[in-house]
């Protein structure tokens, strides 16, 4: 940390501050005794007849601690599942499974000849019929041991997972060894405060409003600023729910979006949860680690904060049933390290990334209907955050500065809460050349290998028109 003439808070401090302030804004005043209720009147009784003691009173059970959040339906929000109930036990509660299915298709009017999509991690074929992904599960909570085991298959892992640069540093790490795996841990719960979970593996990402899982939010493809935002980490985590309305998430990790470690030092984050009411949920997310290929110096940071708003709910009107807004805003920056020359490399002022997606949702016809309209903008000078560019897409110094906007459209039609089929038409515009062309991205012919010399067709426009289905039980 750079020293500075006079004393400033550092962003640990201002960390600290805001967990502790959580914590307080959890305490909830002690429950008001209920008045006692007047008694009935009693039987007369005979005067022969004597009369026989009351029985003592007894005392009432002590209350139990409420599940976190479990007060209330937050199947509405941004990013969550909409399931309500759960009926895959295989033995009992102890063992739920989970199926989840995604096959969409996706229409861009760039008409791309090798059918490859490029700047996102959501639809990654044009006009073809696609399973994006397939997954089959089982969570476990039996004695307070808990843990789950997820696996996967389809297109959405060859943009994901199949990126993962730390696999190559040394031996007895591979991606097609875990990219089949979409979530492995193993924990224990400890009956401590409302509950504290300690877990280890291969978890979800927790940056980013928006879900890995496509279902779960309100708009088929991810905003801007959460594409480019890690998906899975490896590495533990420790959930502390100060009460049934916060929850306070540190991590260690390897990496940003990877199985193995860049440099020495492990990455670290915090996840931030309050929800006051059903209808109010806010969080914030923290990422602090060492990124960059063969400089432990240079550190990345990010911060992502979402305001979520339900403001209006009649489930039982045959119009209108719902509406709610969800606000998702990033920033971030890389600090510190040098290039090959010795030359420092940009710090904040020009290496960083700001963005933000505004959603509106309103459901219909007991919540069975739903359309979902985004704005979304992301600014990202260096460019060290676009993580599906096109091939030879440069970053780093000197490079003109990626900065995009883009509006979507979502309509969802929901017979069941664990069924869906969606319609969306979406347009995004990058201010340099980002987006596959009608040439394609692969080689003049559209097929594999990429000869010598090959320059890729790139343009600053995509529109796009997707069908998806939508299964999770």
């Amino acid at each position: 940390m750079r020293l500075k003439e006079r004393p400033e808070s550092s962003p640990g401090a201002t960390l600290v501050a805001f967990v502790v302030a959580l914590a307080l804004m959890s305490r909830t005043p002690p429950a008001t005794a209920q008045e006692d209720a007047p008694s009935a009147p009693t039987e007369s009784v005979p005067p022969e007849t004597p009369a026989q003691p009351a029985s003592p009173p007894t005392a009432p059970p002590a209350p139990a601690a409420e599940t976190p959040f479990g007060w209330g339906d937050f199947t509405w929000m941004n990013g969550q599942s909409r399931q309500k109930d759960f009926p895959l036990k295989a033995f009992g509660d102890a063992v739920t499974l989970s199926l989840y299915l995604d096959v969409n298709y996706a229409y861009s009017f760039n008409h791309p000849r090798d059918d490859t999509f490029t700047g996102t991690a959501s639809v990654p074929r044009h006009n073809e019929f696609d399973v994006n992904l397939a997954s089959v599960g089982m969570e476990w909570n039996y004695r307070n041991v808990i843990g789950r085991l997820s696996l996967q298959y389809g297109s959405m892992i060859s943009i994901v997972q199949d990126l993962d640069g730390t696999t190559a540093r040394g031996r007895n790490n591979a991606v097609q060894n875990l990219r089949y795996i979409r979530e492995a841990t193993a924990g224990y719960h400890f009956d401590a405060l409302h509950g504290i979970n300690v877990e280890g593996g291969i978890f979800m990402s927790y940056i980013g409003l928006e879900s890995y899982l496509l279902a779960e939010n309100w708009n088929y493809q991810r905003s801007v600023v959460c594409e480019h935002t890690p998906f899975y980490f490896q590495g533990m985590r420790v959930q502390i729910f100060t009460s049934d309305r916060v929850k306070i998430e540190p991590w260690l990790m390897n990496g940003w979006q990877t199985y193995g470690k860049w440099n020495l030092a492990p990455s670290a984050g915090m996840a931030l949860r309050w929800s006051p009411t059903e209808a109010l949920s806010l969080i914030s997310n923290f990422y602090v680690g060492s990124d960059s290929k063969g400089d432990p110096d240079r550190v990345r940071f990010h911060n992502d904060h979402s305001i979520l708003l339900r403001y209006f709910d009649m489930p039982a009107a045959s119009f209108v049933s719902k509406a709610a807004l969800s606000l998702n805003n990033h920033v971030g920056f890389e600090s510190g390290g040098t290039d090959a020359t010795g030359k420092a490399l940009p710090g904040p002022a020009h290496a960083h990334m700001v963005g933000s997606a505004l959603s509106h949702r309103v459901w219909f016809s007991h919540d069975h209907l739903a359309f979902a309209f985004r704005g979304e903008v992301f600014s990202n000078p260096t460019r060290y955050l676009s993580q599906y560019p096109p091939p030879g897409f440069e970053s780093g110094p000197g490079v003109k500065a990626l900065q995009i906007w883009g509006l979507t459209g979502t309509f969802d039609v929901m017979p069941t809460d664990f069924f869906a089929f969606r319609l969306e038409g979406s347009y995004r515009h990058a201010n340099v050349p980002y987006y596959a062309g009608p040439g394609g991205t692969t080689s003049p012919d559209g097929y594999q290998p990429t000869p010598a010399g090959y320059v890729p067709d790139i343009v600053q426009d995509q529109a796009l028109v997707v069908a998806a289905v939508n299964f999770r039980l």
